[in-house]
């Protein structure tokens, strides 16, 4: 999550209250809450390890109170790092503050109108004198790592392959577009590592932070919002919202294409962006519950050309209606359409090009940055070797992200540049931990 040019100082202003869920908003009443305060749709699910209740790592210890923590200082504590990317593009980034007036915030009282924050990830036509971002800006880091029992003090998020407002490289022409959701209560810096890749190999990548959902969302000024779902959010209420999150950012995709700037604060842009949006080919990604927003998205909105699932649950009657468009499910070693009805489901309703990949050896947290960060981070977390990997598989962390990117790049390769190669056609001796179930 990358916030425009902020400081390192300032104070963790969570902006909490008494919200409502997309249901009440409507008018509905709420479903009765589960004991983990997230109602499934398939109640004989809700316990699994792939639902999205699980989208966090396991507490080992308490956490420290978010408002004890003060953004990280110059300090020794060692910095977590990802993987580079593997594309031959260096890479832009830089952040937008949206607000749709057309939508209030189910989430919070006061009818306030729905703002998100987004950030775009892109290939850049030269790097040199643009820094690269942190993996989230100040205050939500501190926030962040609060939450997992840490402080900046002990450990440093990650510095981004991403170059903050590098000029696009306008020499590839329009760039096929793709947006990504993260998990339950997870920020949009949650899969970075995947992100930062695509746009390596010529993708613009739109990351959405989906406001009083996630547990924290850092404004400009310096404004954290955190997550005001109440207990019993119904599922498919939440994924309705984040469906419309996604078609605001869609629209406001468009009006970049046209050479204006959506920006509510008027942030400056990268040069060469307003040409580089292809709006006639989009596509999205999602790991756990954002990956089941995918389907509820495109369904909401056709110009999503393509959808990839990255270990996630369906939830309400998006995936019982017919979809035309090429879909892939990515799952992990213990999840697929054989244990999850949710994917039997959608399978069956499936009408275009359609994917279900299995990755041996991995784990639900296989598909998020924690892959690789939670491994450099395990004796300050108290984590043991076998602790480790009962929380992300038995596959070597750079060994999972490295096939996560060459098939998730594959698939959009496929279906938004039409290249086709044969990494899709079946099993493949240069990856021999992915099934294609059949």
């Amino acid at each position: 999550m990358i916030a425009r040019a902020v400081g390192t100082a300032g104070t963790l202003a969570i902006a909490l209250g008494a919200g409502m869920t997309p249901a009440m908003a409507a008018g509905k009443t709420p479903d009765k809450p589960t004991a983990t305060g997230f109602s499934p749709d398939q109640p004989d699910q809700d316990d699994a390890p792939w639902a999205p209740q699980h989208d966090g790592v396991p507490q080992q210890h308490k956490a420290v109170r978010p408002e004890a923590v003060t953004p990280r200082a110059a300090t020794s504590a060692p910095q977590l790092s990802l993987p580079a990317p593997t594309g031959r593009h260096g890479v832009g980034t830089f952040s937008l503050h949206l607000v749709d007036k057309s939508r209030t915030d189910p989430y919070v009282p006061g009818n306030r109108p729905r703002e998100v924050m987004v950030s775009f990830w892109y290939p850049a036509a030269s790097t040199h004198g643009h820094y690269e971002a942190p993996w989230m800006p100040s205050a939500s880091g501190a926030h962040f790592l609060a939450s997992q029992g840490l402080t900046p003090q002990q450990v440093a998020l990650p510095t981004t392959a991403g170059h903050v407002l590098a000029p696009v490289d306008t020499k590839l022409g329009k760039l096929p577009v793709l947006l990504y959701s993260a998990g339950l209560h997870g920020d949009r810096a949650g899969s970075t590592a995947l992100v930062e890749d695509l746009a390596s190999r010529g993708y613009l990548v739109v990351t959405v932070d989906h406001t009083h959902d996630a547990n924290e969302v850092q404004f400009p000024g310096g404004r954290l919002e955190g997550d005001t779902m109440p207990a019993g959010a119904h599922s498919s209420d939440t994924l309705n919202v984040r469906a419309a999150d996604i078609r605001f950012v869609i629209n406001q995709l468009g009006t970049i294409s046209k050479g204006h700037n959506p920006d509510v604060d008027h942030a400056r842009l990268p040069t060469g962006l307003s040409h580089a949006v292809d709006m006639s080919r989009i596509g999205m990604f999602g790991w756990s519950l954002g990956g089941g927003a995918v389907d509820t998205a495109m369904q909401l909105d056709h110009r999503i050309a393509a959808g990839a699932d990255l270990d996630g649950q369906f939830f309400g009657s998006a995936p019982s209606k017919n979809l035309d468009r090429p879909f892939m499910l990515f799952s992990s070693g213990t999840h697929n359409r054989n244990n999850d009805g949710s994917w039997r489901t959608l399978w069956s309703h499936l009408k275009g090009d359609r994917f279900d990949l299995q990755l041996q050896g991995s784990a639900h947290l296989s598909f998020g940055d924690t892959e690789a960060m939670l491994p450099q981070e395990a004796s300050l977390r108290g984590l043991s070797p076998a602790q480790l990997q009962q929380i992300l598989g038995t596959l070597d962390p750079n060994r999972a992200i490295e096939i996560q990117r060459v098939y998730l790049a594959a698939f959009f390769d496929r279906e938004l540049r039409h290249q086709h190669g044969t990494l899709l056609d079946g099993p493949d001796k240069k990856y021999p931990e992915i099934s294609f179930v059949r």
